[in-house]
């Protein structure tokens, strides 16, 4: 039953990615996280160049010049490795500032009925989005460790504990729209379990390089119809 519900959510949400609203904050959350993505690469890239020297001498005095090149080219499998586990806090903390829209176009598709409710102000956006990127790096700088320990399960690991996160932050940004935030905190609490399932299936695809890039904004409008469907339900909709 809840995984009926989440299903036809994210369905709804991928069928509204062509709405001209929703599509603009879609290829804007891409674009920046692309270009902080290889922000990131680029300073790495700078660091690495600017801590090795051009040549090592080997005992006997033979110098290798090839080795600033070979890392340079391991730097690349690197940050494509690295980029599944940066993607999850840096495409969130985007789609965190952009939230408001997304929800706006799926309110304004779907449940038109509803009275607007004031735009969240700009630093409370921020400041959310800040503490949940934040929160997002240092959960995952912990599980890294655990990655290694737990073998062929750490795909399970990542998915669970970003699942969880994205579940939680997710859901409260969007009912705070309606009920406030003390409001949503309770709302969360109640439904805590779908809402982690809901993450987990929205972690899942966060690990496929390229997907990631926009799952979060089609996380933002799933979850939009679910805090909907569970704290609202009965209400009218059109397809």
């Amino acid at each position: 039953m809840g995984r009926g519900v989440i299903l036809t959510a994210f369905g709804r949400a991928l069928a509204q990615a062509t709405d001209r609203r929703f599509l603009r904050v879609l290829l804007l959350g891409i674009g920046l996280t692309v270009a902080l993505l290889f922000s990131v690469y680029g300073v790495f890239l700078w660091l690495l160049d600017w801590v090795l020297p051009e040549t090592i001498t080997l005992p006997g005095g033979r110098e290798i010049a090839w080795v600033d090149d070979l890392l340079s080219v391991g730097s690349i499998i690197l940050m494509l490795v690295l980029s599944v586990f940066l993607m999850v806090p840096v495409a969130s903390a985007f789609t965190g500032l952009f939230l408001e829209d997304v929800a706006a176009a799926v309110e304004g598709r779907y449940y038109p009925h509803l009275p607007p409710v004031p735009r969240l102000p700009w630093s409370d956006a921020l400041r959310d989005s800040v503490g949940f990127f934040g929160l997002l790096v240092a959960v995952n700088l912990v599980a890294l460790a655990l990655y290694f320990v737990v073998g062929p399960f750490a795909p399970l690991l990542f998915w669970a504990v970003n699942g969880f996160l994205l579940g939680r932050e997710y859901f409260q940004l969007v009912a705070m729209r309606r009920l406030g935030r003390q409001g949503a905190i309770a709302a969360r609490k109640r439904h805590r379990g779908r809402i982690w399932l809901a993450g987990t299936l929205m972690a899942a695809p966060l690990s496929i390089p390229l997907v990631n890039l926009v799952i979060p904004i089609l996380g933002a409008a799933t979850f939009t119809h679910l805090f909907h469907a569970w704290e609202r339900p009965g209400q009218g909709t059109r397809p």
